[in-house]
């Protein structure tokens, strides 16, 4: 059988989220968890200085630093305000700060914000603290406070080091600046560094794929994720001027993606889920191995904490009861905010077979394959009555 088949992260689906789930549900789900339920924590920050044509996130383009310097201070806000709903100070082991980019907070800006999470929560002296980064924009001053402030892993976007492709998709990032950014976080302490390529992006090639990866390797990235372009103009209308470049078709991003997993193969990573590759002593490759792997909304993990809290607009938190995502707009999460709400939009309730099902989804995500039987009895159902339809289906496919 072949065909196109959905790509989660997340089960339900976000596009399955409605405002049935508001800030008084959230607040009643975050009162209701066990205080000793480990968190993890992620701050959204929706702010770039630059526009990169390929761009699918929630961010926007500012000039000046007002607008972050004001969203700050309502972060610090919101953070405070989903601490006073639990039922304690609890403990967290993941810290994950995502964006747009986050190091276009000043130093002193996400000094505080550390600050204001180390005040509301327990963060374990172990937990990983992890942090996107455009080496572009970033500074010295930067990197100083993120090590003062315990950051244990940097992600770069690099997407590719190829200069056809980069003034195509208007993100020019010498391989120099790169390496230089390597070198400056690692020299403060942050030894973890991550590094995202893409591949589909237009003036790509197989052979300028193969160099990118060689190039990254070059650097000792100790993870690197590799993500197909998704080009969605109806949804991020900046990616229409990509189109007239050309764009990769379905069988020249099939090339590039096998001849990048190869060369990643070649220089000693171990692939790790769909497109994720790490060293093979990094916690990645050793949780993969042993079957612990976990996937969240930045990927694949070594997280295994029950909770999800997410700050900033459009975070997404994962409760034992079902998922919360925050308004997308800023303007509009500012909003909530001011007013002293949970600032959120719309979510889900989770019955007994979204919670199993996004079980099998998981482990068969991570683990490209999947013991239905024993996620069944695990949660007291038998799988023959609960996939029937599923294996309907399948019998049918086959029989075709």
């Amino acid at each position: 059988m072949g065909g196109r088949v959905p790509r989660y992260t997340s089960y339900p689906t976000a596009n399955r989220f409605t405002p049935a789930v508001g800030p008084s549900t959230v607040r009643s789900w975050l009162g209701a968890l066990d205080p000793d339920l480990p968190l993890s924590l992620y701050v959204h920050v929706p702010f770039c200085k630059k526009l990169c044509l390929y761009c699918g996130c929630n961010t926007q383009i500012v000039s000046r630093h007002r607008p972050i310097g004001a969203f700050v201070a309502d972060l610090i806000a919101e953070i405070g305000a989903a601490a006073a709903a639990l039922p304690a100070r609890m403990h967290v082991r993941h810290v994950h700060f995502g964006g747009g980019t986050p190091t276009a907070l000043a130093p002193r800006e996400f000094t505080a914000i550390m600050r204001r999470l180390r005040h509301c929560f327990e963060i374990a002296p172990d937990a990983e603290i992890a942090i996107e980064i455009d080496p572009r924009t970033l500074t010295g001053d930067m990197v100083a406070a993120l090590a003062d402030a315990g950051v244990t892993r940097a992600s770069l976007g690099v997407q590719d080091f190829d200069p056809d492709v980069q003034r195509a998709v208007g993100r020019v990032q010498p391989f120099a600046m790169t390496a230089d950014t390597v070198a400056d976080l690692r020299g403060a302490g942050i030894a973890q560094v991550s590094f995202d390529l893409i591949y589909g992006l237009p003036r790509q090639t197989v052979a300028t794929v193969e160099r990118t990866v060689d190039l990254a390797s070059s650097l000792h990235p100790d993870r690197v994720a590799l993500f197909g372009y998704a080009h969605v103009p109806w949804m991020k209308p900046q990616q229409k001027a990509l189109e007239r470049f050309g764009l990769p078709d379905i069988e020249q991003r099939w090339a590039m993606a096998r001849a990048a997993e190869a060369r990643l193969t070649e220089h000693g990573y171990v692939h790790v889920g769909m497109d994720h590759f790490a060293r093979p002593a990094d916690r990645l490759a050793l949780a993969a191995a042993r079957g612990g792997l976990h996937r969240n909304f930045q990927g694949y993990t070594t997280d295994d904490c029950p909770v999800l809290l997410g700050f900033g607009p459009s975070a997404i938190s994962a409760l034992p009861q079902g998922y919360a995502q925050s308004h997308a707009d800023t303007d509009q999460w500012r909003a909530a905010v001011g007013r002293g709400e949970l600032p959120v939009a719309r979510g889900i309730a989770l019955d007994g077979d979204d919670r199993l099902r996004r079980a099998a989804i998981e482990r068969l995500m991570c683990d490209m394959r999947v013991d239905l039987g024993a996620i069944c009895r695990s949660f007291g159902v038998d799988p023959e009555a609960e996939f029937a339809d599923e294996f309907d289906q399948g019998t049918q496919g086959n029989a075709e």
